[in-house]
């Protein structure tokens, strides 16, 4: 059973070798645009994803208009798609000599992304969620500082490794997501002055969550970003790497939080998850067309 699952294992190796070559045949400038093109065409296909996006839509109260509701949904798999295909390319156009080109910022040099990328001595907590270009994030952020983050690991341990050195290059430390934020963990990000970025809108469930408001609906909601916080007094900020054009993005987001605790530990780590959900459904709110909605955020 060994040798047959490592003969699989191989054969996907394989397959995603040659389609990642044929995909480097694409110029680097059509990239969004192709995977735009072919979310939007996909839409019509995936028919409960689309039922999951438009009742999300409508539930958050983004619009009141099903056929506007569909309209973004739409938008949405396009731009989740195009933006896929785009950071694949991101390491062949945005460079460490270059990136401030390819990068502004909304709001003054006072909000949370001073922090993230001027005053890089101090380890410091980046809570985002699917929202604009997050997969570009991971190229552009280690132009400023170190970064550690939590990833899934794939089942196949030869393309986990091919990928994770294809995509996660710079100084990146990625923790498999079944091991979580250990202390040996959280020793490497404050001895390394990281950004640890956690992307905060995964569904947690009961059992390692605690459930507060998103979007005007309750969602179980990981309380590890608000323990990690109260630990530490690390500052946390709240923001998204939106994607404004080609090879083009801008980072938006609040003042960082610095939480007082009250002393009482479960209802400030329930204030903190209510304050980080609130900052990142207001994004997500300003600009609706790149969230993925069609994921299944509310169980």
């Amino acid at each position: 059973m060994k040798f047959l699952r490592t003969i699989g294992w191989s054969v996907q190796y394989v397959f995603v070798r040659f389609a990642i070559f044929l995909y480097g045949l694409i110029p680097a400038s059509k990239a969004y645009a192709l995977g735009f093109g072919l979310g939007r065409a996909a839409y019509p296909l995936f028919r409960k994803r689309r039922r999951i996006a438009i009742d999300n839509i409508l539930r958050a109260s983004i619009t009141g208009d099903p056929k506007e509701a569909d309209r973004i949904a739409r938008h949405s798999f396009g731009h989740f798609a195009g933006h896929i295909c785009e950071s694949m390319k991101v390491p062949l156009v945005v460079t460490a000599e270059n990136w401030r080109d390819h990068v502004v910022l909304e709001g003054d040099k006072a909000d949370g992304w001073d922090l993230l990328m001027e005053q890089t001595d101090t380890p410091m907590m980046l809570l985002t969620g699917h929202h604009g270009a997050w997969e570009a994030a991971v190229t552009i952020i280690p132009f400023t500082r170190p970064m550690v983050t939590i990833a899934r690991t794939l089942n196949n341990p030869i393309v986990e490794r091919f990928l994770k050195a294809k995509h996660f290059r710079g100084n990146i430390t990625v923790i498999p997501k079944s091991q979580g934020f250990t202390p040996g963990v959280i020793k490497l990000w404050l001895e390394q002055k990281a950004a640890l970025t956690i992307v905060m809108d995964q569904h947690a469930g009961a059992r390692h969550g605690v459930k507060v408001d998103f979007l005007g609906r309750p969602a179980y909601t990981h309380t590890s970003p608000a323990r990690i916080h109260l630990a530490t007094k690390m500052p946390i900020v709240v923001g998204s790497i939106l994607r404004d054009g080609l090879f083009t993005y801008r980072l938006v987001a609040e003042p960082p939080i610095r939480f007082t605790p009250t002393g009482d530990k479960e209802k400030d780590i329930e204030a903190l998850l209510i304050e980080m959900n609130k900052r990142l459904g207001n994004l997500v709110r300003r600009y609706p067309e790149q969230y993925l909605w069609s994921h299944k955020r509310w169980r």
